[in-house]
């Protein structure tokens, strides 16, 4: 089911979490803020959306991660029920697309939840005081029509860093729906 991503609720504060990678190694929010701010991306690996920008989000995270933005990639599916999604299918998907942040299994799904998460992917720019500023799309290319691109994310991110504040034109993610447990 495709979905869209409400609009930035700018100045919401980032909920602390600590989640692990699929080899076991913890990460936690407050720990990740940094003095440029967070990006945090709501992903999954058998998403087709996620899967065609996994190779821009890869070159275009590691270029905010050269410029001191953290970025973490939080997994939410009930990967009991789409076996895809498991802690050890996210690992092989980071390692194939050269993912240089961490890949953080929601074992409980609470962490999606909290943050209102609704598809992946659905991008969350924090500042450094863990305040939402961003809450859109990758970049602004039609499924097809990459030669054109706009990079919104890289673009809103370099702001935050800069100024802490986000763009105000934000244009929404959309994407899969994350599969809820009952």
């Amino acid at each position: 089911m495709l979905l869209d991503t409400p609009l930035c609720d700018f100045g919401y504060q980032a909920p602390e979490f600590t989640l692990k990678t699929a080899t076991g190694k913890p990460y936690t929010l407050s720990e990740q803020l940094g003095d440029k701010g967070l990006l945090i991306a709501f992903i999954c690996n058998h998403c087709p959306y996620v899967q065609r920008i996994a190779a821009r989000l890869a070159s275009d995270t590691k270029l905010l991660m050269d410029e001191g933005i953290n970025v973490l990639a939080i997994m939410s599916n009930d990967y009991h029920y789409l076996d895809a999604d498991s802690p050890q299918n996210m690992q092989r998907f980071g390692e194939q697309h050269r993912f240089a942040f961490p890949y953080l299994v929601d074992e409980d799904q609470s962490v999606g939840k909290r943050y209102g998460a609704v598809c992946t992917p659905d991008f969350f720019g924090f500042n450094a005081k863990g305040e939402l500023q961003y809450r859109g799309r990758l970049d602004n290319a039609r499924m097809g029509n990459a030669d054109n691109r706009v990079p919104e994310l890289l673009n809103a991110m370099r702001q935050i860093a800069k100024t802490g504040q986000g763009p105000r034109q934000q244009t929404p993610s959309m994407g899969c729906s994350i599969k809820w447990r009952d």
